[in-house]
């Protein structure tokens, strides 16, 4: 019997439905920006995806790291970098798909938030397409309380920087991207919501 959870980690469900759908194939890149621990990574590097990671973090890259050598030995411990999203050493068009999976909510402020957005949209390549996971306030905007400018508090106590569906639609018009899905949002008993926005670079 196949044991997913050794299989496929602790991935995204949302992202999970981009494998089943076949749009991360093992012959891609893959940036993971943000990557925290690895919780997505584990199918990929299991895969034969060549993956790249980053994050501010010194221990999130050091568990990459030893995630990387044990699953898969082959890779370049280089492309795994300690270093912010809004400033990527990566070249330009690196990869084939940017995952970016409950990070952008954390930015500080438009500015921040905007730096993120255009780096990873940076390191895309041409055809690829960007994935992201992040919190918004669609359907909880009566719940949210404002801090300051895209800053909120939540119900459920925590603080973080939350966009709608005007800000992706116009964002996505921005980069001259298309939507490959459209913008899907989950509410967790009006405690939090979370956004899907997948956006393809032409």
């Amino acid at each position: 019997m196949l044991d997913l959870e050794r299989e496929f980690g602790q991935i995204d469900i949302y992202l999970f439905d981009q494998l089943l759908r076949g749009r991360i194939r093992p012959s891609m890149r893959v940036l993971d920006a943000g990557c925290g621990s690895g919780r997505n990574l584990v199918y990929l590097l299991r895969a034969g995806v060549d993956v790249f990671a980053t994050d501010a973090d010194a221990y999130a890259i050091a568990s990459v790291k030893r995630l990387a050598s044990a699953l898969a030995p082959r890779l370049s411990l280089e492309q795994i970098r300690q270093e912010p999203v809004e400033a990527m050493s990566f070249p330009d068009a690196l990869a084939d798909v940017v995952i970016s999976s409950a990070v952008l909510h954390f930015a500080r402020d438009e500015r921040q938030f905007g730096q993120m957005v255009r780096e990873m949209w940076r390191v895309l390549k041409p055809n690829g397409f960007l994935f992201c996971r992040l919190a918004s306030e669609i359907g909880i905007e009566k719940q949210v309380q404002p801090i300051q400018g895209r800053r909120f508090l939540l119900p459920d106590g925590s603080e973080r920087y939350l966009v709608n569906e005007t800000i992706l639609s116009e964002m996505t018009a921005t980069l001259r991207g298309t939507l490959l899905d459209p913008i899907k949002t989950t509410v967790v008993q009006d405690q939090r919501a979370m956004t899907t926005w997948v956006v393809g670079k032409s």
